[in-house]
């Protein structure tokens, strides 16, 4: 077995001390240029490779992040998850990714999961079933900083990145007005999430400007599974003033919807026309796509949660008062070329 080469190994062959070749490996200004030279060049001849423990110890850190998503089936969080760890990697970090896939227990182990591996901060997009926030508050007392994004607690001391889905929605509602809709559906998520009532509060503000009659009854909660969706898109079709078009939580209940639609005979985009959110690759690819879609701009949120850990791990944001960070990111609906079908 090949012997570890160490910084004593180094510090006796160049005769100085081993602090002098701990600081010349980490291009400490206290050391000549020479010295620097001499060690390096001779770490690289022995393959010396530095002990990260030790390192994680001295500096308190292991250089990890920990990510907890609902699910990378999604083409929304693989590509957030894209953006952290882009920005991860610049930064010399590594990211320890779990799912929750929407199970609230399995989230808290998660969470308890990522403590007991020390990462050095948590981002995390919530569970749609997750009502409780005790096992993220848990983490203050461990030190670990804790980003959310897209799917944000209804808690105002957080740091966050989310899409103003309130802009999205008055988006949606008025494009589909602009083609003469008249009466406009919603298939929204569960009650819970934070990001279905900004999705109703931008419903009732599109309807208000329009100088409409906001109808409750067009605008169906589900839990987000085809189920659900396939009941709450029956609902608003057979309803006496049935909506000629429907905006629904995101492309893949719109997928579910068309699906639903489709089976009542109606034509997508002729009988009932859509409009979803995400602005996901599907959307190009699917039987039955959307007249449009509100782009969320999943990669840039991740990103810009990756951007808040790194300010809240620097000794700059350890040294201070904490302030809450939040970004806004402003959605986009974008239109896409359909045909009746």
């Amino acid at each position: 077995m090949e012997k570890v080469v160490t910084i004593k190994e180094i510090a006796k062959r160049l005769n100085i001390s081993p602090s002098s070749v701990s600081r010349a490996l980490s291009n400490h200004k206290s050391i000549g240029l020479k010295t620097k030279a001499d060690v390096q060049r001779l770490a690289k001849e022995l393959n010396y490779e530095p002990n990260q423990t030790a390192i994680f110890f001295q500096q308190r850190k292991t250089f990890t992040i920990g990510v907890i998503l609902p699910s990378l089936s999604e083409d929304f969080f693989s590509s957030a998850i894209s953006g952290i760890e882009d920005l991860a990697n610049e930064n010399k970090y590594t990211v320890l990714m779990g799912q929750s896939h929407d199970d609230v227990e399995r989230e808290k182990q998660l969470v308890d999961t990522m403590k007991n591996h020390r990462v050095d901060g948590l981002i995390i997009s919530i569970s749609k079933n997750t009502v409780n926030y005790e096992h993220f508050e848990a983490m203050k007392k461990y030190g670990i900083p804790v980003v959310y994004f897209d799917r944000v607690p209804d808690l105002k001391d957080i740091h966050h990145v989310w899409c103003n889905i309130i802009s999205g929605t008055t988006q949606a509602y008025n494009f589909l007005r602009d083609l003469g809709h008249q009466t406009i559906g919603m298939i929204n998520g569960p009650r819970s999430l934070l990001a279905s009532k900004e999705r109703m509060e931008g419903y009732k503000n599109a309807v208000q400007q329009a100088h409409h009659i906001f109808d409750p009854s067009l605008i169906i909660s589900c839990d987000l599974s085809a189920k659900s969706v396939h009941m709450a898109t029956e609902e608003l079709l057979s309803k006496t003033n049935k909506p000629t078009a429907i905006i629904t939580f995101n492309d893949y209940v719109l997928l579910d919807a068309a699906n639903a639609a489709t089976r009542m005979k109606l034509k997508i985009n002729k009988d009932i026309s859509f409009v979803s959110f995400a602005h996901l690759p599907i959307c190009y690819y699917a039987a039955h796509p959307p007249l449009a879609s509100v782009d969320q701009f999943s990669y840039n949120q991740g990103k810009s949660a990756m951007e808040i850990m790194l300010k809240l791990l620097s000794k700059e944001s350890r040294d201070q008062e904490e302030a809450f960070i939040k970004i806004t990111i402003e959605p986009k609906l974008m239109k896409l070329d359909t045909q009746v079908i």
